[in-house]
């Protein structure tokens, strides 16, 4: 059990740890400091609920609904889209004196945000419903499956709050309007490149 657990945290781990659209915008509201829980544990309870539904094999779902990727697949590369716009937008005007003093949009704006940029990716449901999914298949015993499972949640728990948090860190840099433009540049182009990376 505790090889699969360990199999299960590695797997989960190495798939959230590259830099997307829902990782930027944690370390972002990080780095603000507001609404850090809150938002971390949206994204660590969404990946759990998506990860228990590929372990327990509902990715057959997808195989119901062939349509179901390329639906999601747009309607997330038009928000990444759109949200990449904001961040470049908000680069430019270059109006940073809520963020260095640690304020930032209210919890249910950052929450739906959030959630957006979490349940209109469509590389969260092949990695969670698919990848991880597919992998605990290899577990034939209930105990070894669950233990799977638990070590896959677990890293989306340790990973959101690791970055939420530790990304306090880095306030002592990000207390400049233009160290805020840049990663506000940063992020944007981040967007772009994910939605095209999406659509092409």
């Amino acid at each position: 059990m505790f090889g699969a657990s360990v199999t299960g945290f590695a797997t989960g781990f190495s798939l959230i740890l590259a830099i997307g659209a829902q990782n930027a915008f944690v370390l972002r509201q990080g780095l603000a400091r507001n609404h850090v829980f809150w938002l971390c544990l949206l994204c660590a309870g969404s990946d759990a609920f998506l990860i228990a539904a590929g372990v327990l094999g509902f990715g057959f779902i997808v195989e119901l609904y062939p349509l179901l990727p390329q639906i999601m697949t747009w309607g997330g590369a038009a928000f990444l889209i759109v949200y990449g716009a904001m961040r470049l937008w908000a680069a430019y005007k270059g109006e940073y004196a809520m963020q260095i003093a640690g304020q930032s949009a209210g919890l249910w704006a950052t929450l739906a945000t959030a959630a957006a940029l979490t349940w209109l990716n469509p590389h969260v449901y092949l990695d969670t419903l698919g990848l991880i999914g597919a992998i605990s298949v290899q577990y034939v015993d209930a105990a070894q499956k669950l233990a799977f499972g638990i070590g896959a949640v677990t890293s989306s728990f340790v990973f959101f709050f690791g970055l939420g948090y530790g990304a306090r860190l880095l306030a002592p840099i990000m207390q400049s309007a233009k160290a805020w433009q840049l990663l506000d540049v940063l992020i944007g182009l981040v967007m772009w490149a994910i939605a095209y990376k999406l659509i092409s």
